[in-house]
């Protein structure tokens, strides 16, 4: 299991992590935020993490909509390419895997590569894109 910093409620579908409140972890999981949260993003945990390479993924059921209101629904739509820019990896806990470094090691040691529909964190794709 992968040691995970929750930021939100928990997303009902990534079971592959095991919750933590605090340091040490491997990865963060953003399972909701609010409308403030998302468009005033200062979770500083989370960017501490994304800038030492950390996964963070962000699952998508849990974030804010703003159907009604356009200027709004766009802003928000704003921070969300903005989060994937700086390496947030969405999901909406579809079949589509996350593969972390740490996974990413094993398949190099062992020879083999991420299933289909797979989704690589940024170091685990320089790790299986290095050479040896």
């Amino acid at each position: 299991m992968i040691r995970a910093l929750l930021v939100g409620t928990q997303p009902p579908c990534l079971t592959q992590y095991t919750y933590v409140q605090e340091p040490p972890f491997d990865a963060v999981v953003i399972g909701s935020l609010t409308l403030g949260q998302l468009l005033c993003f200062q979770q500083e945990q989370v960017l501490e993490a994304l800038a030492v390479g950390k996964s963070v993924v962000l699952y998508t059921p849990g974030l804010p909509e703003a159907p009604k209101n356009r200027a709004l629904a766009a802003a928000l739509a704003s921070r969300r390419r903005e989060l994937k820019g700086w390496g947030v990896l969405f999901t909406d806990g579809a079949q589509k895997r996350l593969v972390t470094a740490q996974e990413a090691q094993t398949l190099k040691q062992s020879g083999r590569l991420p299933g289909p529909g797979a989704v690589l964190t940024p170091l685990a794709r320089e790790i299986l894109e290095g050479t040896d």
